[in-house]
């Protein structure tokens, strides 16, 4: 299945070709801490920020709709 989030660690704002079709609908979280740093609090807090999103895979959102 393809990724619903890519995590980012060392500040950078590119994919680098990383599953660069499979993350046509994903969600990106990007870091400054470096990945060898990276551990539980950065995750949870990716983890955090993703669970607030409102995902409309390219539609409008449920207010913009009305």
């Amino acid at each position: 299945p393809d990724p619903e989030l890519i995590i980012r660690p060392s500040g950078e704002m590119r994919l680098s070709n990383f599953l660069l079709w499979e993350s046509a609908y994903s969600e990106f979280w990007v870091s400054e801490t470096l990945w060898p740093d990276f551990g539980y609090e950065e995750l949870t807090r990716a983890f955090a920020d993703y669970a607030k999103r409102d995902r409309r895979f390219g539609g409008l959102s449920k207010e913009e709709k009305k």
